[in-house]
């Protein structure tokens, strides 16, 4: 039994066959999948599907990538949709400094600097309502670390989700009581270095994530990712850890059940 603990079922990618891919979710084992929003709309939509699905659980957030379009009453919003008994998170929220449409630049320090606001706003709101926090990162590590280390507690819950980031920043994470989770950009064949990071994790700290509609595993690289592919990264993952693909769905389906606090 495994648990796809970050998912975009909400995505348009998915509006043509979102029933089948939940159905083939549990066929391939998947029992339960954890969906994120990443603005209004989606942590929206995010509740109605965990109403809609018994399992699926919904988290509420805002993406870096808006947050120069967010305002006080955004934050509210979300505040008001953690009332739902199957919101277990804050997230995905974080920092994102990559500019698409100029790769080689870092953006704007304004955008960094709204960023920042935006994410302390967002953690100070998972703190008060005790929710895990799922954390995004890319081309921040500076940043966010410096953030984490002055806002989070070890007795907080966090994760980095998707990591990619240096060895240096995943001790880091750790030494915070933090989690990380994994992609399957792992079975990417020049990520060598990601399946090296995975070495280091201690066993009781990380989860299995999709991210579909992104990130899907080598073998369907270039099509739409979906939870029913957990179990290829799954096995990506026991290979490097040298334990059953069994064993690594009951410890990461239990380090998920102990983070985001659900029972089943």
């Amino acid at each position: 039994m495994f648990i796809d603990t970050h998912c975009h079922l909400d995505f348009k990618q998915f509006d043509a066959d979102r029933n089948e891919v939940i159905k083939r979710a549990q066929q391939a084992g998947v029992s339960h999948i954890i969906n994120v929003g990443v603005d209004i709309r989606g942590s929206k939509a995010s509740v109605e599907l965990a109403k809609q699905y018994d399992n699926i659980f919904a988290t509420v957030g805002i993406h870096p990538h808006y947050a120069q379009e967010v305002k006080q009453e955004d934050i509210q919003i979300i505040e008001g949709l953690t009332e739902y008994d199957k919101i277990v998170a804050i997230g995905e929220i974080g920092l994102d400094y990559f500019d698409h449409q100029k790769p080689e630049v870092i953006i704007e320090k304004s955008f960094r600097l709204k960023q920042q606001n935006v994410l302390l706003k967002f953690i100070d709101l998972a703190i008060r309502k005790d929710l895990p926090i799922i954390f995004h990162c890319r081309n921040a590590a500076d940043d966010l670390l410096s953030i984490i280390a002055e806002n989070i507690k070890k007795e907080d819950s966090a994760v980095i989700h998707c990591f990619s980031q240096s060895k240096e920043f995943l001790r880091a994470c750790l030494d915070k009581g933090m989690y990380v989770s994994f992609t399957a950009n792992i079975t990417y064949k020049k990520s060598e270095n990601l399946r090296e990071l995975i070495t280091y994790v201690p066993l009781d700290r990380f989860f299995l994530e999709t991210d579909a509609p992104y990130l899907t595993w080598q073998g369907k690289r270039g099509q739409r990712n979906e939870s029913s592919f957990i179990p290829f990264l799954a096995e990506e993952i026991a290979w490097i850890k040298k334990i059953g693909v069994n064993e690594l769905a009951q410890i990461t389906t239990n380090n998920a059940k102990n983070f985001f606090k659900i029972n089943f």
